[in-house]
C-alpha cells in the first residue's frame, strides 16, 4: 500500500461535516501556526479542543494534556470529528495508536508532519487521514 491523500470531495466532505476539532500541538504563541489554524478554524465555526500537555487554558478554553483525556472536555452527545496534528512525524506513531484505542475516525496531519508507515496503519484500520 503506498499512502495517497483522500480524493479532494472526500476531504471536502469530512471539512463540511465536522463540527470538533481537537488540536493536539496548540501553542499559546500567536507566531506559531497551529495558533493561526486554531483561530481560523474558530472563526468558521468549529469547535477546537486544545491538546497540549503545557497548556491549561488557550484562548479561554481549556485545554486537555492528552488525546486520553478528551472525554472530560466533551458534552454527553458530542465526538471528536477531526484530529488536528501539529507534532513533530516521529510523535504520529502514538497519536494513531491513541486514535485507534478511542476510536476516532480523522487524522489531519498538518504539512511537514509526515509518517507515511502510521498514516497509512491508520487508513488500514479504517480511518480518514490528510497528510502534509
Amino acid at each position: 500500500m503506498q499512502f495517497r491523500n483522500p480524493p479532494l470531495d472526500e476531504i471536502e466532505r469530512l471539512i463540511r461535516e465536522a463540527r470538533t476539532i481537537a488540536i493536539v500541538g496548540l501553542s499559546s504563541n500567536p507566531a506559531r501556526p497551529s495558533f493561526g489554524v486554531a483561530r481560523a478554524l474558530q472563526r468558521f465555526g468549529y469547535r477546537i479542543i486544545p491538546v497540549n500537555p503545557t497548556l491549561a487554558v488557550w484562548e479561554g478554553l481549556r485545554a486537555v494534556p492528552s488525546l486520553d483525556s478528551l472525554s472530560g472536555a466533551l458534552d454527553p452527545d458530542e465526538r471528536i470529528d477531526i484530529v488536528n496534528v501539529f507534532r513533530r512525524p516521529a510523535q504520529v506513531d502514538t497519536l494513531v495508536d491513541e486514535c485507534l484505542r478511542l476510536g476516532l475516525h480523522a487524522l489531519w496531519l498538518q504539512q511537514g508532519v509526515i509518517n507515511v508507515p502510521a498514516a497509512e496503519r491508520a487508513v488500514a484500520a479504517g480511518m480518514s487521514v490528510v497528510m502534509d
